[in-house]
């Protein structure tokens, strides 16, 4: 186990856990329950499959905390999931604070386990793929995936975020922000179909396995 790795995963969690808590807590309320219980979900679990990567393959790790990307509409991308994020966040915190559209308290536990169950499928799309990163670029010697996950949809990692971000704003209660976190799928169409072009370009055999795969995302819909 690398410490310096270790202490770049702590370091940006921290910093996670600091920005997330500012975002909901400084314009709500340190009362705001669900803004605590978002926090648990999303936190605990992603300390625990860190602590697990980093155990059993650190490499994967590694790659997944470089985020520097190359291709200039991906930058575009993680700015505008950042303003997503920023304002959705915000907004929950006075939504709370101010209760202006507040979601029954039913719908906070179902999307609890609505987000848990997008963290196994995360989880499973890492097992089934060694190469996945968080930027986009093909590795020398990277293999073509299409079994488990990868055999139902092309881009089940961005399946999984979309349940898990879409699920974000019905924890925390507030249906203005999901309104925000709306605009996601927008935003992450513009990564894939870029990220498309590169595989087509750079990875061998990914042009027949998108006429064998015929969904990006969510099965028979998109």
């Amino acid at each position: 186990m690398s410490i310096k790795l270790f202490v770049e995963a702590i370091i940006k969690v921290f910093l996670g856990i600091l920005l997330v808590g500012i975002l909901l807590f400084l314009p709500g309320t340190i009362n705001y329950w669900q803004g605590w219980v978002f926090m648990e979900v999303l936190f605990i679990p992603m300390f625990i499959a860190g602590i697990l990567m980093m155990i059993k393959n650190p490499e994967l790790l590694r790659r997944r905390l470089n985020n520097k990307e190359k291709e200039r509409e991906q930058k575009t991308v993680i700015v505008l999931s950042g303003i997503m994020f920023i304002v959705g966040f915000i907004i929950a915190g006075f939504n709370y604070r101010y209760q202006w559209l507040v979601f029954p308290e039913i719908v906070t536990w179902i999307a609890v386990i609505l987000f848990l169950i997008s963290y196994v499928l995360y989880g499973e799309v890492l097992r089934e793929n060694e190469y996945l990163l968080r930027t986009i670029e093909v590795e020398k010697g990277q293999k073509l995936i299409d079994t488990g996950l990868y055999g139902i949809v092309r881009h089940p990692m961005y399946s999984a975020t979309l349940l898990l971000f879409l699920t974000m704003p019905l924890i925390l209660g507030s249906p203005i922000s999901f309104i925000i976190f709306l605009t996601y799928p927008i935003i992450i169409n513009i990564r894939i179909n870029n990220e498309e072009e590169v595989l087509e370009k750079d990875l061998e055999g990914y042009k027949e396995y998108k006429k064998r795969v015929k969904y990006k995302m969510i099965p028979f819909i998109w």
